[in-house]
């Protein structure tokens, strides 16, 4: 048996314009960088490309969107692809948006002979309820919406819930990359770039995998072994050159003078309002102009990003598991106290994230859910999205913090789409707050137009129904309770009238 075939050209036999394909990677990382732009050569078109996200404009997916190359393509996450968004809302590109989690079981259903399967998540959203936009007219109308799908209540772990059904998907190819990988086609991924691979590989009628490192069968140890060779049809070993063509979407290093700094100092104090990045610290700061003066002499309403960070970080104990969304959650690290150890989990298929690698000791296949550059704290394990998202939808997530453009008096979330005018996808997040054991929102208060977000009733489309249980923000802190929001915690500078005025459901106060 020997699957390795001897060009891009011959890995890529077979397919036709019109084809549908599953093709592995995260952002960019474990992308199979060289069949794609094989395909891009072969001139193929009218593609349905199932991927997480679509690449960049320049590399990955994003050299065959560009090209016009993709028909239909179905990702969670159209994020910083700015071609991307832009085909989708002219109308030039059908798009079917699907929580990462619920993505990475649908290809491992396909895989494995399950057609169907019940998730909670997107419960209560156009996932579920359908209406979800497909394809725009170009003009901000709809032409084509996604249908209803069917739901069940359902009694799992002791608890009755609504259940939503989603079908398996199984496409005509896969193309996937391996760091080691035999003429049988055994692959073993290297560190953050297994992410999707595996389950888009299992997906496919026929699967191609490019390896960085061929060897030959027997020289890989069999419990080493990830993907089975069973999954892959045809092996592509890449020269030297092609496995070392990397890029990094997100590039975040650390100066090695940070190694000198105490952790403490960056951590309690400075998490707190009257800490060195308190109100009190800011204005006894010299002002090196007028302008400066000025502003720091004016009374400082409410939180910094980092004070926000630190607030947040109180709420983590000693051993949690614990999930953080992208954007300002990524900085409650930096501020949880020294005797608090966490897990971070990174759903890209991380237990154990670290900080930012130093300048120098990046690595193109580490990174976090934010498509950053990460490193693995003592301890850790990679593994692969279904995994991945198995913990998450399975309870095992302790607590995860994430961002909102809007938060429910009842606690409901939309932090993922404004129709007509900006679609990111909802990447995980669904997915989070339907499985994680407590959900916080970490946000601004208003909106920098001045909308408010902490309002009675979500008018953006839903992520999760009734799943925050506290909100933090720059101004407060509230709870959700069953009977309405509760007022916990003012920020320094802000009264009752302050909040009452930016936030439109009514609530009660108890500071105690």
């Amino acid at each position: 048996m020997d699957k390795v075939v001897g060009s891009v050209s011959a890995a890529l036999d077979g397919i036709e314009s019109g084809a549908s394909l599953s093709i592995g990677g995260f952002g960019l990382c474990g992308i199979p960088s060289v069949l794609i732009a094989g395909l891009l050569a072969k001139g193929v078109t009218d593609l349905e490309a199932v991927s997480n996200n679509c690449g960049v404009d320049d590399w990955g997916l994003g050299l065959l969107l560009r090209d016009k190359r993709i028909r239909r393509m179905v990702a969670s996450y159209v994020g910083e692809n700015k071609e991307f968004e832009r085909q989708y809302l002219k109308g030039e590109l059908e798009v079917e948006l699907v929580p990462q989690g619920t993505l990475a079981e649908k290809l491992r259903a396909g895989g494995s002979g399950i057609p169907a399967f019940y998730t909670a998540t997107g419960v209560g959203s156009q996932i579920a309820d359908g209406g979800l936009p497909w394809r725009f007219d170009g003009d901000g109308g709809v032409l084509k919406h996604s249908p209803p799908k069917e739901t069940a209540e359902l009694d799992f772990d002791g608890r009755v819930r609504t259940f939503v059904l989603e079908k398996a998907i199984i496409c005509d190819f896969s193309l996937v990359r391996a760091w080691k990988g035999d003429r049988h086609g055994n692959l073993i991924f290297r560190k953050s770039a297994r992410n999707f691979n595996p389950v888009a590989a299992m997906a496919g009628r026929i699967t191609i995998a490019e390896v960085e490192e061929l060897y030959e069968p027997g020289e890989l140890d069999p419990d080493e072994i990830q993907l089975p060779g069973i999954y892959v049809h045809r092996v592509l070993a890449l020269t030297p050159e092609q496995a070392a063509k990397k890029r990094i979407e997100k590039l975040i290093t650390r100066p090695r003078e940070s190694a000198l700094l105490s952790r403490a100092s960056r951590a309690g104090q400075s998490a707190r309002p009257d800490g060195p990045d308190g109100p009190a610290a800011e204005a006894a700061a010299p002002a090196p102009d007028a302008a400066a003066a000025a502003a720091a002499s004016e009374p400082v309403t409410g939180l910094t990003r980092a004070q926000m960070a630190g607030r947040a970080a109180l709420e983590l104990s000693d051993g949690d598991y614990v999930n953080l969304g992208i954007g300002l959650p990524t900085l409650i690290p930096d501020y949880v106290p020294d005797d608090v150890e966490l897990v971070l989990q990174s759903e890209n298929g991380i237990l154990g994230t670290g900080q930012a690698p130093y300048e120098g000791e990046e690595d193109a296949d580490l990174i976090n859910a934010g498509k950053a550059t990460v490193t693995l704290r003592k301890g850790a394990s990679i593994f692969d999205s279904a995994t991945s998202f198995g913990m998450i939808r399975g309870g095992k997530i302790d607590a995860a913090i994430l961002g909102a453009m809007q938060v429910s008096a009842a606690g409901d979330i939309a932090n993922w789409m404004i129709p007509g005018k900006m679609i990111k996808g909802m990447g995980g997040g669904m997915d989070l707050v339907a499985g994680a054991k407590k959900v916080i929102v970490l946000m601004e208060h208003v909106a920098k137009d001045g909308t408010m977000k902490v309002v009675n009733a979500c008018s953006l489309p839903i992520t999760g129904l009734g799943v925050a249980q506290r909100i933090i923000t720059d101004l407060c802190v509230f709870d959700v309770t069953d009977d309405g929001l509760v007022l916990r915690e003012l920020a320094p500078g802000v009264s009752e009238e302050y909040v009452r005025a930016r936030t439109e459901p009514d609530f009660t106060v108890d500071l105690s």
